[in-house]
């Protein structure tokens, strides 16, 4: 299954996502992690877009991969803006209604968009290892690496990098880490390599310092939503995937075995499940 390229203007800003499978099918956008780029999702989006019945879209955000880097962080690198920037585009690639399967960081812009601009446009919502309410502590860590990524003399170490941060991800083949390593290396003026994102964009923590916690966005919300939790989470507490259950539109909450935050989405026991979801609307 091949992907295509492609750029979009967005609220002014220039955003980048790959598109798999027939524009006429079944749109899913789905969308990365806070520090990573669309192509997390290529095996998730090669798996759906095969089946003949979805249209999968990942993009880029801003300042991730191959997407602009804001020239106004501060007020951008924050859900809102992100929403704004999912809103354009859709509706430039003319979806009216679509599911959406975001990653950590993507599923907080699904569940805010969900809750706010696109409230009745999202029909089915696939939260990957991600809730209404963040644990501290793996705020902190994902903080301590994401605003001053390291810096590398080859990309081989660079991979070793990624392979001892990610870990969590869960099982990824060589081939998968490779790709995960090339889809997301950008080479320093000095020549050497670091991930592939504008290191600014941490500053959402500090400038929107309560921007994950949307517990009154949850409860407004009526559509089906899945939960996939890492059973090792350290984002995601088990307390708050349990009130997930009971609390707005009482999400299915599935454990991931073998992961922590966040399964990769990689493997075919991920695609059945979300699969499954997706296909029983």
């Amino acid at each position: 299954m091949k992907s295509t390229s492609n750029y979009l203007r967005c609220e002014g800003r220039e955003i980048h996502y790959q598109a798999w499978g027939d524009p006429g099918a079944e749109p899913v956008i789905a969308w990365h992690g806070l520090a990573r780029t669309g192509r997390d999702m290529d095996e998730l989006a090669t798996h759906l877009a095969g089946t003949g019945r979805y249209f999968v879209v990942c993009p880029d955000t801003l300042g991730r991969g191959l997407s602009q880097w804001s020239p106004d962080p501060d007020n951008e690198y924050c859900l809102a803006f992100y929403v704004k920037l999912a809103v354009a585009l859709v509706d430039q690639l003319g979806l009216k209604e679509f599911h959406w399967v975001g990653t950590s960081m993507g599923g907080a812009i699904g569940l805010l968009a969900a809750a706010t601009s696109l409230r009745g446009r999202i029909r089915r919502l696939v939260l990957n290892d991600i809730g209404p309410e963040l644990a501290e502590p793996a705020i902190q860590r994902i903080r301590s690496y994401a605003g001053s990524p390291w810096a590398f003399d080859t990309v081989s170490e660079l991979e070793q990098y990624f392979r001892q941060i990610y870990q969590p991800y869960g099982w990824m083949s060589d081939a998968q880490w490779r790709r995960l390593t090339e889809s997301s290396v950008r080479r320093l003026p000095d020549g050497r390599v670091t991930p592939h994102y504008d290191p600014a964009m941490v500053r959402q923590f500090f400038v929107h310092p309560d921007d994950y916690k949307r517990w009154t966005e949850w409860d407004s919300l009526s559509l089906p939503v899945l939960c996939l939790r890492g059973e090792s989470s350290d984002l995601l507490l088990p307390e708050t995937a349990d009130a997930m259950r009971v609390r707005g539109p009482r999400a299915e909450v599935v454990t991931i075995p073998g992961c922590g935050h966040a399964p990769a989405l990689n493997v075919p026991e991920h695609f059945a499940v979300v699969q499954r979801f997706l296909e029983n609307g």
